[in-house]
Protein backbone atom coordinates (compact mmCIF):
# COMPACT_ATOMS: atom_id res chain seq x y z
CA UNK A 1 0.00 0.00 0.00
CA UNK A 2 2.82 2.42 0.96
CA UNK A 3 4.00 1.86 -2.87
CA UNK A 4 0.84 2.74 -4.28
CA UNK A 5 0.50 5.86 -1.90
CA UNK A 6 3.94 6.73 -2.57
CA UNK A 7 3.62 6.56 -6.61
CA UNK A 8 0.21 8.96 -6.47
CA UNK A 9 1.96 11.32 -4.25
CA UNK A 10 5.19 11.70 -6.08
CA UNK A 11 3.60 13.13 -9.26
CA UNK A 12 1.26 15.29 -6.86
CA UNK A 13 4.18 16.65 -5.45
CA UNK A 14 5.72 17.36 -9.00
CA UNK A 15 2.69 18.87 -10.10
CA UNK A 16 2.08 21.08 -7.17
CA UNK A 17 6.21 22.00 -7.50
CA UNK A 18 5.45 23.35 -11.08
CA UNK A 19 2.15 24.66 -10.27
CA UNK A 20 3.89 26.55 -7.72
CA UNK A 21 6.82 27.20 -9.83
CA UNK A 22 4.88 28.64 -12.84
CA UNK A 23 2.59 30.68 -10.47
CA UNK A 24 5.74 32.26 -9.28
CA UNK A 25 6.57 33.17 -12.83
CA UNK A 26 3.20 34.45 -13.52
CA UNK A 27 3.40 36.60 -10.24
CA UNK A 28 6.93 38.09 -11.68
CA UNK A 29 5.78 39.02 -15.11
CA UNK A 30 2.53 40.64 -13.59
CA UNK A 31 4.68 42.89 -11.11
CA UNK A 32 7.34 43.44 -13.59
CA UNK A 33 3.66 44.57 -16.35
CA UNK A 34 2.58 46.61 -13.18
CA UNK A 35 6.48 48.47 -12.69
CA UNK A 36 6.51 49.04 -16.22
CA UNK A 37 2.75 50.47 -17.16
CA UNK A 38 3.38 52.98 -13.53
CA UNK A 39 6.54 54.62 -14.41
CA UNK A 40 6.87 54.09 -18.16
CA UNK A 41 3.29 54.55 -19.49
CA UNK A 42 2.11 56.45 -16.41
CA UNK A 43 -1.20 54.09 -15.96
CA UNK A 44 -0.02 51.35 -13.63
CA UNK A 45 -3.59 48.61 -13.96
CA UNK A 46 -5.85 48.26 -11.17
CA UNK A 47 -5.71 44.48 -11.14
CA UNK A 48 -2.10 43.77 -10.71
CA UNK A 49 -1.91 43.97 -7.49
CA UNK A 50 -4.70 41.90 -6.29
CA UNK A 51 -3.76 39.56 -9.18
CA UNK A 52 -0.60 38.94 -8.16
CA UNK A 53 -2.05 38.29 -4.57
CA UNK A 54 -4.04 36.06 -5.48
CA UNK A 55 -1.60 33.85 -7.52
CA UNK A 56 0.73 34.16 -4.78
CA UNK A 57 -1.31 32.61 -2.14
CA UNK A 58 -2.43 29.64 -4.45
CA UNK A 59 1.62 28.71 -5.30
CA UNK A 60 2.21 29.25 -1.26
CA UNK A 61 -0.25 27.00 -0.35
CA UNK A 62 0.71 24.38 -2.96
CA UNK A 63 4.17 24.71 -2.08
CA UNK A 64 3.85 23.91 1.34
CA UNK A 65 1.66 20.98 1.22
CA UNK A 66 4.63 19.59 -1.69
CA UNK A 67 7.19 20.55 1.01
CA UNK A 68 5.07 18.32 3.88
CA UNK A 69 5.70 15.25 1.10
CA UNK A 70 9.62 16.39 1.25
CA UNK A 71 10.20 17.10 4.24
CA UNK A 72 10.99 20.73 4.47
CA UNK A 73 8.78 21.78 7.15
CA UNK A 74 9.93 23.00 10.61
CA UNK A 75 10.88 20.72 12.96
CA UNK A 76 13.57 20.12 15.43
CA UNK A 77 15.68 16.78 15.07
CA UNK A 78 18.03 17.38 17.86
CA UNK A 79 15.32 15.87 20.37
CA UNK A 80 14.33 12.94 18.53
CA UNK A 81 17.86 12.28 17.09
CA UNK A 82 19.40 11.94 20.53
CA UNK A 83 16.27 9.35 21.85
CA UNK A 84 16.76 5.37 21.47
CA UNK A 85 15.11 3.42 18.25
CA UNK A 86 11.63 2.74 19.62
CA UNK A 87 10.90 5.96 20.80
CA UNK A 88 12.31 8.14 17.94
CA UNK A 89 10.03 5.86 15.79
CA UNK A 90 7.19 7.10 18.23
CA UNK A 91 7.80 10.58 18.26
CA UNK A 92 7.82 10.60 14.51
CA UNK A 93 4.46 8.76 14.20
CA UNK A 94 3.46 11.68 16.86
CA UNK A 95 4.92 13.97 14.66
CA UNK A 96 3.34 12.93 11.25
CA UNK A 97 -0.30 12.55 12.92
CA UNK A 98 0.18 16.34 14.30
CA UNK A 99 0.89 17.78 10.98
CA UNK A 100 -2.05 15.42 9.23
CA UNK A 101 -4.41 17.44 12.02
CA UNK A 102 -3.10 20.23 10.82
CA UNK A 103 -4.02 19.54 7.43
CA UNK A 104 -7.77 18.73 8.23
CA UNK A 105 -7.63 21.61 10.14
CA UNK A 106 -7.11 23.26 6.87
CA UNK A 107 -9.51 21.53 4.89
CA UNK A 108 -12.70 21.74 7.47
CA UNK A 109 -11.95 25.97 8.28
CA UNK A 110 -10.67 26.28 4.62
CA UNK A 111 -14.31 24.92 3.63
CA UNK A 112 -15.99 27.30 6.22
CA UNK A 113 -14.10 30.32 5.27
CA UNK A 114 -14.51 30.02 1.58
CA UNK A 115 -18.18 29.55 1.98
CA UNK A 116 -18.14 32.52 4.66
CA UNK A 117 -16.82 34.98 1.91
CA UNK A 118 -17.70 33.22 -1.30
CA UNK A 119 -20.86 36.17 -1.85
CA UNK A 120 -17.77 38.99 -1.54
CA UNK A 121 -16.37 39.74 -4.71
CA UNK A 122 -12.81 41.09 -5.27
CA UNK A 123 -13.32 44.58 -6.78
CA UNK A 124 -10.20 44.74 -9.41
CA UNK A 125 -10.60 41.35 -10.46
CA UNK A 126 -14.36 40.80 -10.55
CA UNK A 127 -14.14 37.17 -8.75
CA UNK A 128 -15.62 36.25 -5.83
CA UNK A 129 -13.04 36.32 -2.59
CA UNK A 130 -13.67 33.04 -2.02
CA UNK A 131 -11.11 31.89 -4.78
CA UNK A 132 -8.19 33.43 -2.65
CA UNK A 133 -9.24 30.65 -0.12
CA UNK A 134 -9.94 27.52 -1.98
CA UNK A 135 -6.07 26.39 -1.89
CA UNK A 136 -6.54 26.23 2.09
CA UNK A 137 -8.77 22.76 1.97
CA UNK A 138 -7.06 21.90 -1.44
CA UNK A 139 -3.65 21.89 0.19
CA UNK A 140 -4.78 20.85 3.49
CA UNK A 141 -5.96 17.57 1.26
CA UNK A 142 -2.70 17.32 0.36
CA UNK A 143 -1.08 17.46 3.50
CA UNK A 144 -3.15 15.07 4.73
CA UNK A 145 -2.54 12.41 2.25
CA UNK A 146 1.17 13.41 2.21
CA UNK A 147 1.26 12.79 6.07
CA UNK A 148 -0.31 9.33 5.87
CA UNK A 149 2.58 8.44 3.20
CA UNK A 150 4.91 9.15 6.03
CA UNK A 151 2.97 7.19 8.52
CA UNK A 152 2.90 4.18 6.35
CA UNK A 153 6.30 4.16 5.26
CA UNK A 154 7.39 4.82 9.16
CA UNK A 155 5.13 2.00 10.04
CA UNK A 156 6.47 -0.38 7.08
CA UNK A 157 10.49 1.02 8.49
CA UNK A 158 10.69 2.60 5.52
CA UNK A 159 11.04 6.67 4.40
CA UNK A 160 9.30 8.46 1.68
CA UNK A 161 11.69 8.85 -1.17
CA UNK A 162 12.53 12.19 -1.88
CA UNK A 163 12.36 13.73 -5.19
CA UNK A 164 13.47 17.50 -5.14
CA UNK A 165 17.07 16.79 -4.48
Amino acid sequence: MADWISALSARTSIAAKWFAGTGLVAITVIIAWQVFARYVLNASPAWAEQAALLIMIWFVFFAAAAGVREGFHIRIRVVTDALPDRPKRAVRLLAHAVVAGFGAALVWWGVELCHEVWRHVIPTLGISRGWAYVPMPLSGVLVVFYSLEHIAHELKGSEVPALWN
